[in-house]
């Protein structure tokens, strides 16, 4: 490790074979805590290449616990986090939304590790139970449509470095790997990014991957489709700037995503959201991101037929149906 430090330290890149093996080797103990923080914060302080995410990547899909649901045709949903907006579980709430419209769901996500509450932190908030029992998730998504499948169960790699994650607080180059090492490799995913960069590294990514994708950044800095800004979509054969009000909703601020100070207020605002009895910002930002995910899924129907889709998902009480089908089931 010393020596690929000092030629990260001289602003040289690894090759995706090193970046592979240094992920093999994190997994293997091979490496102390300083050693894994200081390569990480070399990633904090300079871009990662495509190759490096690529090698690291395999690395984790290679060291992966397998799952076998893809005749299901799933989709995942998921931000990179690290945007330092604290917002609530909105990709989450976009899950269940398009579960409830009757579209196969395997969310892969983790504790937060720069924010308040990640996806596994509102799971456990309601009793849900972790699992990486193939016959218990694919239980949960013949009955309700979605799986959740917690990431430390399934990679060495990811638990391994968890408690430094969380000690910096700050977002890291796994911010980065987490959308891409699903350990299904679903067919389809919606990913929202915090910058322009990384749209583009990730828009390459996922073309050699074969994924169908999209990836979202809201222009003023949202890992999603936040409304609080104009934002943009590149999808394999486009890349298009909407505006909130071209789509039919109204333009947030910030204050209106916020998270809470606690997981308890998060997962709170995450209920209100699928009760209907959140405020119109927070209702219509998981509906439009829950309305790309479908599009992703059906290119050939219109944005607004997708948004129509998504908002009658949370107005008639499906998706609210389909969380509390998926906490019976996984409790």
């Amino acid at each position: 490790m010393k020596e690929i430090l000092y030629k990260l330290f001289e602003h040289q890149y690894l090759g995706r074979k090193e970046a592979r093996e240094i992920l093999q080797g994190i997994t293997q103990g091979k490496y102390n805590d300083a050693q894994i923080a200081s390569l990480i914060t070399v990633f904090l302080m300079r871009s990662i290449s495509v190759e490096e995410l690529i090698g690291f990547r395999e690395a984790l899909l290679e060291m992966r616990i397998p799952v076998d649901l893809n005749e299901f045709g799933p989709i995942d949903i998921v931000g990179t986090g690290g945007d330092g907006k604290n917002t609530f579980n909105v990709s989450t709430c976009a899950c269940f939304v398009v579960a409830g419209a009757g579209y196969p769901v395997v969310k892969h996500g983790n504790y937060g590790a720069t924010s308040v509450s990640g996806a596994s932190n509102v799971m456990e908030q309601h009793g849900v139970k972790f699992t990486a029992d193939n016959d218990s998730l694919r239980r949960s998504l013949e009955r309700c449509n979605i799986a959740y499948l917690h990431a430390p169960l399934f990679n060495r790699a990811l638990k391994a470095v968890a408690p430094i994650r969380k000690a910096l607080g700050v977002r890291t180059f796994f911010n980065m790997l987490g959308p891409l090492v699903n350990p299904v490799m679903p067919t389809y995913q919606l990913l929202g990014v915090y910058n322009l960069p990384l749209l583009r590294l990730y828009n390459y990514t996922y073309q050699e991957s074969g994924t169908q994708f999209a990836v979202v950044h809201s222009l003023d800095g949202y890992d999603e489709i936040s409304l609080t800004s104009d934002f943009k979509v590149a999808m394999p054969d486009s890349e298009k700037l909407y505006s909130p009000e071209e789509l039919g909703f109204a333009r947030c601020r910030e204050a209106d995503l916020y998270g809470g100070d606690t997981p308890e207020e998060a997962a709170a605002i995450f209920d209100r959201v699928l009760q209907g009895t959140a405020t119109p910002a927070q209702s219509n930002c998981v509906i439009a991101n829950a309305a790309f995910a479908i599009r992703v899924m059906r290119p050939e129907k219109s944005i607004d037929t997708c948004i129509a889709e998504a908002r009658e998902s949370l107005a008639a009480g499906k998706a609210l149906h389909t969380f509390e089908k998926f906490v019976e089931l996984n409790s």
